[in-house]
């Protein structure tokens, strides 16, 4: 079982996003005049960004993409280390804080986020300009760990207003509470692998091989949480004000 799962963490990991991101689709009618059609947006945005990023693997793996392989072989774009940093770690994050501004109540709480998007979208590319080298072959573990706070900020800011309204007797009618939960759960999950992926090599295969089930653990239960919130959520009940 562990072997299979290791074998084919991608080809699940995609899953997954896939299928949240159908569920969404399936669903959007239900939540067309909500906020929540925006988060179905993103889960599109995510299966999509999945799906165009693994061209390395279709590079290699699909005989007629070798003329792709043999002019990208070489170049900047011959790894996609710099396509996930750029559209998911920052581009995602981005995504998921525009989404909480447009739930979110309370102003404090809206400008806070909003200018914590707009300092870590600053320090990103500061980081990127400064390093192009490390933005094209590896990754910058701050922007994951200042992405993680934005999420962080997203969830924790949801779960102070619903503790301060009625909502919080319905909070499990919300697709927002799933969302707020799952998101919360799997950046604390990952965010302390972030400190300790200089161990991430080759030579420690238990590590590494513990590393990715701990994220396909993690992904699936996020992925899976969003299409039932999706499903069981009341959307008619629970309608958000911010649907601009």
């Amino acid at each position: 079982m562990v072997e299979f799962l290791l074998e084919n963490k991608s080809f699940l990991t995609k899953g997954f996003e896939i299928m949240a991101a159908v569920v969404g689709i399936l669903y959007f009618k239900k939540y067309r005049h909500t906020a929540a059609k925006y988060f179905i947006y993103i889960l599109i945005y995510i299966a999509v960004l999945e799906l165009i990023g693994s061209y390395t693997v279709y590079v290699d793996n699909y005989g007629f993409l070798s003329d792709i392989k043999d002019i990208l072989k070489g170049t900047l774009f011959e790894r996609n280390a710099w396509y996930y940093t750029f559209f998911w770690k920052i581009g995602a994050i981005i995504l998921f804080s525009s989404y909480y501004q447009k739930i979110l109540k309370k102003d404090y709480f809206i400008k806070l986020l909003r200018w914590s998007s707009y300092t870590f979208l600053i320090i990103s590319f500061v980081l990127i300009f400064s390093d192009s080298t490390r933005f094209f072959k590896g990754s910058f573990p701050v922007i994951s760990i200042l992405g993680a706070i934005i999420i962080m900020e997203c969830a924790v800011f949801y779960f102070f207003e619903i503790l301060q309204s009625e909502k919080v007797l319905i909070f499990y009618k919300s697709i927002n509470f799933y969302i707020s939960s799952s998101i919360l759960l799997f950046w604390l999950t990952y965010t302390p692998l972030i400190f300790f992926s200089k161990y991430y090599t080759v030579e420690d295969l238990e590590y590494v091989n513990l590393r990715k089930l701990i994220i396909l653990a993690a992904i699936g239960c996020m992925y899976t949480t969003f299409a039932i919130g999706l499903i069981i959520s009341e959307p008619d009940i629970i309608k958000e004000d911010n649907i601009e």
